[in-house]
C-alpha cells in the first residue's frame, strides 16, 4: 500500500477537421496516460459544457458518490457503450473507481486516488480555461449565461431552455434549442415539442453579440421565429403546431 497520489490533467481537445459531427471533448490524463485511449475507443470524451460547469459532475460531493459519464460511443451509448466512473470523496482524497461500460462485462482500469486540493484545482483550472473556444462557441457560452438568468422569459411562454450550441462545422451561427411545454413532459409521457432557432453571427465582439442576442430573444415569444425539430406529428397536432415536412 502506497500513500503516493495519482495526478490528473483534464485536456480539452478540439478536432482539427470541422466535419459534421466533430465534437470538442474532455480527455482525462492520469499520470501521463490518456484514460480514454486505454479503456474506451468507440467515441469521444464528453463535451466540456457537460463535464466542467461550475460545481459540475467531476466536482466531488462529500456526502454522496457521483457516477459520471466520461465518454460515449459515436453511434450512441445504447449501440456501442460508454465509459462511466464513480467519483467519491474520502477525507483528503478524491477517488475515481467503479468503472463501468454498459457494453462490456468489465473495464480494465484501476482505482485512482487524487489529493483533494490538487484535484479541485485542476477541475477549476479546466473549467475556467476558454482559450480553446472559437468565437461562436464563446457567444453560445455567454448567451447561455444570459438566458439562464432570465428563466422568466421562457416560462412566461410555457417553454423551457434546452441548450445553446455552437458546432465546428457552422462557424458563423449558433443554434438555440428549447422545449414546449418542458423537457419533463418527455419523462411524463405528455405531449411535447422541441424548437430550434438558428442565430447568425457577425465579426462583432462575442460578449457584445451575446448581450445583443439576449436582449432580442427575451423581448417576446420565441416560438414564431423557431422551427419544430423534435417531438412527433401527433404531439404537434395536439399542441396546435404544424409538423415540418422533411426532404
Amino acid at each position: 500500500m502506497t500513500d503516493e497520489k495519482n495526478r490528473l490533467i483534464l485536456r480539452i481537445v478540439v478536432p482539427d477537421a470541422p466535419e459534421p459531427g466533430a465534437r470538442v471533448e474532455v480527455r482525462p490524463v492520469v499520470d501521463g496516460v490518456d484514460i480514454l485511449a486505454e479503456a474506451f475507443t468507440e467515441g469521444p470524451g464528453q463535451d466540456p459544457r457537460y463535464l466542467l460547469p461550475p460545481d459540475g459532475p467531476l466536482t466531488p460531493d462529500a456526502a454522496e458518490p457521483r457516477e459520471v459519464r466520461l465518454a460515449e460511443a459515436q453511434c450512441t451509448e445504447g449501440c456501442c457503450g460508454a465509459l462511466y466512473v464513480t467519483v467519491r470523496r474520502e477525507g483528503d482524497e478524491v477517488i475515481w473507481g467503479g468503472w463501468r461500460n454498459p457494453d462490456e462485462d468489465e473495464v480494465d482500469l484501476p482505482e485512482f486516488r487524487f489529493d483533494a486540493g490538487e484535484y479541485r484545482a485542476e477541475v477549476e483550472r479546466a473549467a475556467a480555461d476558454h482559450s480553446w473556444e472559437w468565437p461562436a462557441r464563446t457567444v453560445a457560452r455567454l448567451l447561455t449565461g444570459h438566458l439562464a438568468a432570465r428563466t422568466d422569459w421562457l416560462s412566461s411562454w410555457d417553454c423551457e431552455l434546452g441548450s445553446v450550441s455552437a458546432w465546428l462545422w457552422e462557424p458563423d451561427r449558433i443554434n438555440l434549442f428549447f422545449f414546449h411545454p418542458s423537457s419533463s413532459a418527455i419523462r411524463e409521457d405528455r405531449p411535447w415539442l422541441q424548437f430550434r432557432m438558428a442565430l447568425a453571427l457577425s465579426g462583432e465582439d462575442p460578449a457584445a453579440q451575446a448581450e445583443g442576442l439576449a436582449l432580442r430573444l427575451t423581448a417576446g415569444d420565441p416560438r414564431p421565429s423557431a422551427e419544430v425539430c423534435g417531438g412527433s406529428t401527433e404531439f404537434a397536432r395536439q399542441l396546435g403546431y404544424a409538423w415540418p415536412r422533411r426532404g
